[in-house]
């Protein structure tokens, strides 16, 4: 971890396409249209999203086509600094500043001149910083430890949190007026349960790109997996569905993803009342929900064989298929044309 904090922070995979990154649904063509109109304008952006939702790639994707483009993309991960380290690899230290200061250093701030600063996680960083950090956004001069000359930079800001900065105000934890200074536009990414209709981009997408990483020909994912994909609440994001895919292509089993898409799942995700509701609908989506994934899980054990599958429901083979219809659930596994060829 220290290698990966200290180190500077190099791009070394190419973006994906924009359509893929922000796929079609209508809130993230708006993030599409504001990450455009700001890419060009020297203020600073503030990238709010959940854990997962992409803010990194948002970000890289702002410096690649903004005019700094050229120089320096430079990542700051504002928790995984460890406390007494977090001045020096910000702003850097001259010799002789403290105990162990046998040379002088710059700082990540330094390092980013003539390019991009992302402070991820911003919401982290400690409120002693925050003021340097102001002064650096107000007039672009920052200090090194240990010097009393001020240094000037050209140096495009953009941070991240998936914390509501508004309640850190509120309780004290961050400062207002630097708040106000990070967020002069601020891209909101949705949650990818908002946005299931991306989904099938985002799996052909991921495919392809492991695919071509391992060296591996998985199957295309059958129609039963994917309706599982789109029903899943995803509470990692993107991120969560990209290392399940990784996981598909180096084991090319349906069943081991479908199992722990299942076992993820094991909370209801009905919603919260905050008014007036029927407690008979709510019970009545529990009760569907959990024979769904009973259904599931009674065919993925059966291999699919839906006679079976009823036997083990202790239902009529005809009321799994009246449920499994009402479910929506493919009345059958359907191979995908790679296996169907290789099966022929």
């Amino acid at each position: 971890m220290a290698r990966e904090i200290l180190d500077p922070p190099l791009i070394t995979s190419e973006l994906p396409p924009q359509e893929v990154i922000f796929g079609s649904t209508p809130a993230m063509q708006i993030v599409r249209q504001t990450v455009a109109k700001a890419a060009g304008a020297n203020i600073p952006v503030l990238i709010r999203g959940e854990s997962g939702t992409g803010k990194e790639l948002i970000a890289t994707l702002l410096h690649g086509l903004s005019p700094w483009a050229a120089g320096p993309f430079v990542r700051v991960n504002c928790p995984a600094i460890p406390g007494t380290l977090v001045e020096s690899e910000l702003f850097g230290f001259e010799k002789g500043a403290f105990t162990g200061a046998m040379l002088s250093k710059p700082g990540r701030v330094e390092m980013a001149d003539g390019g991009t600063l992302f402070l991820d996680e911003i919401g982290d960083l400690d409120p002693m910083l925050q003021a340097k950090l102001l002064r650096l956004l107000q007039d672009g001069q920052f200090n090194r430890i240990g010097s009393h000359q001020d240094r000037q930079l050209n140096v495009r800001v953009v941070c991240a949190t998936n914390r509501h900065l508004e309640e850190e105000m509120a309780a004290g934890g961050f400062r207002r007026d630097l708040f106000y200074r990070i967020n002069a536009v601020t891209v909101a990414l949705v949650p990818l349960r908002e946005r299931s209709d991306d989904i099938p981009c985002l799996v052909e997408y991921f495919l392809m790109h492991y695919s071509r990483k391992y060296g591996r020909r998985p199957m295309p994912l059958s129609s039963v997996l994917m309706s599982e994909l789109r029903r899943h609440s995803w509470p990692g994001n993107v991120r969560q569905l990209e290392n399940l895919i990784k996981r598909y292509v180096i084991l090319d089993s349906e069943e081991v993803i479908i199992s722990e898409l299942l076992q993820a799942n094991d909370d209801l995700g009905l919603p919260v009342p905050n008014g007036a509701c029927s407690l008979k609908d709510v019970t009545r989506e529990a009760v569907a929900k959990i024979e769904r994934k009973f259904i599931l899980r009674a065919l993925q054990a059966s291999n699919w064989n839906r006679r079976q599958a009823a036997g083990a429901l202790k239902i009529s083979y005809r009321s799994l298929l009246y449920k499994i219809k009402e479910a929506g659930i493919p009345p059958h596994r359907t191979p995908s044309a790679a296996r169907m060829k290789e099966e022929a």
